[in-house]
């Protein structure tokens, strides 16, 4: 098994042509291989954390204990409004929790696993010099993904105050576990995915898809869209919470800008046509260039293949001409 999967692996490689291009069912052979290291890095970190799930849950409600829960047999908030209590409800809920923390805790700390495959799959044409960018990318990636986490983790004391604040006066909120880890898990996701939107612009433009003018272009809408975008994201709607999303995905992106500009400057050094679009021409040179010595070239007594028909010729020429 193990030899044959290394010859279908060799002989992939061999599949590609110099310009790092393969046939579809290449294509679909290295998506499958990568996505299954992809899962198998999950399925063993979950693995790992579900060891460990009794700390990671307890990491997970500190913000929301902290924020609107109470401790000691106190009933009352600091502020006079009730505390939330937090629940599980049902004989299996504990046992999904638990898998549900374990495989959150796997798809987070799997993320350098993961985002390595996805650029391996995804800029298979690179050239050997541009290698270096695969590590660069997993190396800036994952820590971005994990400022996003850390960011959705950070807000959740302030997301928790305000969702609560709906509760009616003299009402005692029970709040669900699994209900709150699935908010949990829908702001870590969406944060860290959005924190990557950068790496992408990188992405495509230095594989040639985008340019850093076209880009640039773009700064009003990419402006708008971020902020229609947090206030989506975002469960509570208030512009504290919102812009705490969208001001450093804004900033990335402005980084993001000027990697690209500095990426496009170096490009044209080396090729001066490389920001021309496919139905734009390059700049022709009309000047004309110096034309040598000419070679004498003896005229031929006869016309190539013309015969005289019997007739007297004359420097290739009949009598009559």
């Amino acid at each position: 098994m193990l030899k044959s999967a290394r010859k279908q692996e060799k002989k992939g490689r061999q599949a590609k042509d110099a310009e790092g291009r393969m046939p579809l069912v290449e294509h679909l052979r290295e998506l499958r291989n990568r996505l299954l290291k992809s899962v198998l890095a999950i399925l063993v970190i979950t693995a790992v954390a579900a060891v460990f799930y009794r700390d990671i849950i307890n990491f997970l409600l500190k913000p929301m204990l902290d924020s609107v829960g109470c401790t000691n047999g106190v009933v009352t908030q600091r502020n006079g409004r009730p505390c939330a209590d937090m629940t599980v409800n049902g004989l299996i809920s504990a046992f999904s929790i638990a898998l549900k923390v374990s495989l959150m805790a796997g798809v987070v700390l799997s993320t350098p696993v993961w985002l390595y495959q996805l650029w391996a799959f995804t800029a298979p044409g690179l050239h050997n010099h541009e290698k270096k960018y695969a590590r660069a990318f997993v190396a800036v990636g994952a820590p971005l993904f994990m400022a996003g986490a850390v960011l959705a983790y950070k807000i959740l004391p302030q997301t928790a105050t305000i969702l609560l604040e709906f509760t009616p006066d003299h009402a005692r909120n029970l709040l669900p576990v699994d209900d709150y880890l699935d908010l949990v898990a829908r702001m870590v996701i969406v944060f860290g995915l959005a924190f990557e939107l950068p790496l992408l612009l990188i992405l495509l433009n230095f594989t040639g898809v985008l340019t850093a003018k076209r880009l640039a272009s773009w700064w009003r809408a990419m402006v708008l869209g971020i902020t229609v975008f947090a206030a989506f994201a975002t469960p509570t709607g208030d512009p504290l919470t919102m812009l705490s999303l969208a001001a450093p995905i804004v900033a990335l992106y402005f980084i993001a800008l000027g990697i690209c500009l500095v990426n496009d400057r170096r490009r044209r050094r080396n090729d001066p046509d490389a920001g021309l679009d496919d139905d734009e021409a390059s700049a022709l040179d009309l000047a004309p260039a110096p034309i040598g010595e000419m070679e004498a070239v003896p005229a031929p007594t006869e016309l190539p293949g013309q015969t005289d028909g019997g007739r007297r010729r004359i420097n290739g020429y009949d009598d009559a001409t």
